[in-house]
């Protein structure tokens, strides 16, 4: 349980980095500071995701809460203002804890108030349960009344709202439930009032400063509307609850639901992997990721708050989030899904947060679905799902030899190629204006180590369910590839491989991109000089947080990712560091120096930060970044698909002694094909 004190909430700069997260596997979520300070304009008790995942729309920004004990006043809630912060009600703040939601202990007046937060999965709902015990010497129970002022944002969870005399809601209030009809096209809001009442009241709270927008250079101020309060005398009970959704049935008991949320949460973590602190708390996170894409797709979310579903994201992060957890339903429907939407042999770079078409601008995502297919019949064994899937697999191979979009097709010499002016296609996308920071364009390391291990893995397929002819081309294919990748890539001057090769130039800049030629289930690169890239990247690359995307050693090396987007973007691949590459990192280690005595320890340290790691930024998760430069700040968004899944998929199947796939013994046997 991660559980911080009083001394943790006291640092103030500290604890108003220090964020909580719910989700409700539709998309939608909840989220703030532990402080309850909203630092973000995405920061909100309920963010509805009306075209799940997508269609994300800001119901409720926050609850202003004051207790009330014999007439006297004590403020729960603060807000950060252009001039100020009032109140100050984390004073009252006794500790925040992951129980298995986010739990808030309050002491004033003599007594002690318990708030929770949960969304129940597959609801656009958000619950608050409050319970209050008096301390000793304290009042009475039936002295103490609780005011709860919701605050409505009514708005896209990008945009931001200004006050305005149009933006009016009508209010309808029954015994059970309040309704909150805003104008247009946004769904209407209802609470289930439980034992409180509601007082209508209609205002607006002007210049709320979002900080974290703020430092990003992006817009940070807004108004919001609040239509009421809502009021909760404890007479007659020690707890009560609201409830708010788009739902419009009222949730009948907030208490059942509350504990059907938990026992669904506890079989979650009911895998060998959670017998480790890391990989419980792993476990947890991952199943904020997982989400329903329309009415019977599955898909996952790349980060919270901003990202919607990418198809890289998504590939690489199946196997831990999916597989390892047991989810094997989530993941045949996730590849089904994206292979639906396959188009000219690449699946969607990512379904806009709109309702707008997918977009294909990407080089590697379809190729990492070839390996979460593996890894899929590897768990499981469903050859009847991979023989649904194989001719997608031939289909999107055959795209790839004929050409498709951006250039990408196979060279005459076996290898991958692609790239268009402007267009960002591998991983190390970043781009600004019309210009890709990292274009990459040509023949990309892991693009190619990709390609190989694609080609062997449906020549596997063909000749596992049918089809020996088709498995005796992609075997040529493939020691086309592997014979030409091992004379091209190797750099003799540096002991490594260079990033990307474009006709003559070949780029030697060390990043991380080359250590998938040994990471893959088949690796490209020779057995032989393993232990060489491995050197390289450890020198170089490895930090307590995972790989730097770039050597420091190099001119273009930038520390540290802060400020507005522009300068963001410049360092986003050009030396920060990504925690979903340590779980390659290690298993390529692993593969090229065996497991043993000393490898295993060595590895099981790479993860140990990450167990203070889950005490900052986002609680209970993993941030998408690091700076580069000690002491490695975390930034990006507080919560990352990949770098909660590569770090569980490792704990569970390298560490924990799940065999390995493609070591040097499978290695040996394969490489005997090739040469």
């Amino acid at each position: 349980m991660i559980d911080l004190g009083r001394q943790d909430l006291g640092d103030f700069e500290k604890a108003i980095g220090t964020e909580w997260l719910e989700t409700n596997g539709l998309g939608g979520y909840a989220s703030s500071t532990v402080l309850g300070i909203n630092t973000r304009k995405y920061h909100s008790l309920l963010v509805a995701a009306t075209e799940p995942p997508v269609g994300r729309m800001l119901m409720v920004s926050r609850l202003d809460e004051t207790v009330i004990i014999s007439g006297v006043r004590f403020d729960l809630s603060a807000s950060e203002y252009k001039t100020t912060v009032h109140p100050r009600g984390y004073r009252c703040l006794e500790g925040v804890r992951l129980d298995p939601f986010p739990v808030f202990t309050y002491i004033a007046g003599g007594i002690k108030l318990e708030k929770s937060i949960f969304m129940p999965h597959g609801q656009n709902t958000t619950c608050v349960t409050y319970r209050i015990d008096s301390l000793p010497n304290g009042p009475r129970i039936s002295q103490v009344v609780l005011e709860v002022r919701p605050i409505l944002g009514l708005r896209d969870h990008h945009a931001l709202m200004k006050e305005s005399a149009g933006v009016e809601v009508d209010v309808d209030v029954t015994r059970r439930m309040v309704s909150i009809k805003p104008p247009g096209e946004l769904p209407a809001l209802y609470v289930t009032l439980g034992h409180a009442r509601f007082e209508q009241g209609c205002y607006w709270y002007r210049d709320y400063l979002y900080r974290r927008e703020q430092d990003s250079g992006y817009a940070a101020s807004e108004d919001l509307l609040s239509p009421g309060r809502f009021v909760i005398a404890f007479e007659d009970v020690e707890s009560a609850a609201l409830a708010f959704s788009t739902n419009p049935e009222p949730v009948d008991d907030i208490d059942a639901v509350k504990k059907a949320e938990i026992r669904r949460r506890a079989g979650i973590i009911d895998t060998p992997v959670a017998n480790q602190d890391l990989g419980r708390h792993l476990l947890r996170a991952a199943d904020a990721f997982l989400v329903r894409r329309g009415a019977k797709g599955r898909s996952v979310v790349a980060g919270y708050p901003w990202f919607t579903d990418w198809g890289r994201d998504t590939m690489i992060s199946l196997p831990g989030l999916a597989l390892v957890a047991g989810r094997v339903e989530d993941a045949r429907r996730i590849i089904e899904t994206f292979a639906s939407h396959m188009d000219r042999g690449l699946i969607p770079n990512r379904f806009p947060d709109a309702s707008s078409g997918a977009e294909y601008n990407t080089i590697d995502a379809t190729l990492w679905m070839f390996e979460a297919a593996k890894k899929y019949y590897e768990y499981t064994g469903d050859g009847d799902f991979i023989t649904r899937l194989l001719p997608k697999l031939r289909e999107s191979i055959k795209h790839h030899l004929d050409g498709t979009r951006y250039g990408i097709r196979a060279d005459a010499d076996g290898l991958l190629e692609g790239g268009a002016e402007g267009v960002q296609l591998t991983w190390m996308d970043a781009k600004v204006g019309g210009k890709v920071i990292t274009a990459r364009r040509g023949k990309p390391v892991e693009v190619n180590a990709l390609w190989y291990n694609a080609l062997r893995i449906v020549a596997d397929f063909c000749a596992e369910f049918g089809g020996l002819a088709e498995e005796s081309r992609y075997d040529y294919l493939a020691r086309q590839a592997f014979e030409n990748f091992n004379k091209q890539f190797w750099n003799p001057k540096k002991l490594c491989l260079f990033d990307c090769i474009r006709g003559d130039h070949k780029d030697d800049a060390v990043r991380p991109n080359q250590i998938f030629a040994i990471s893959l289930t088949y690796p490209v690169l020779e057995f032989a000089k393993w232990k060489h890239v491995i050197e390289v990247v450890e020198n170089e690359l490895l930090t307590p947080y995972g790989l730097r995307t770039l050597s420091p050693m190099h001119p273009a090396y930038k520390g540290r990712y802060a400020g507005d987007l522009e300068t963001r973007d410049h360092a986003y691949h050009q030396g920060t560091v990504w925690p979903w590459l340590l779980g390659h990192y290690i298993r390529a280690y692993l593969k090229a120096h065996g497991r043993d005595g000393k490898t295993i320890p060595y590895c099981f340290g790479l993860l140990e930060p990450f167990l203070g790691h889950l005490e900052e930024a986002g609680l209970g998760t993993i941030s998408e970044v690091f700076d580069g430069d000690p002491p490695h700040r975390p930034g990006g968004c507080i919560a990352q698909a990949w770098s909660v899944a590569e770090l569980l998929r490792v704990l569970s199947e390298d560490l924990l002694g799940a065999p390995l796939t493609g070591t040097k013994s499978t290695f040996d046997a394969a490489w005997q094909r090739e040469t």
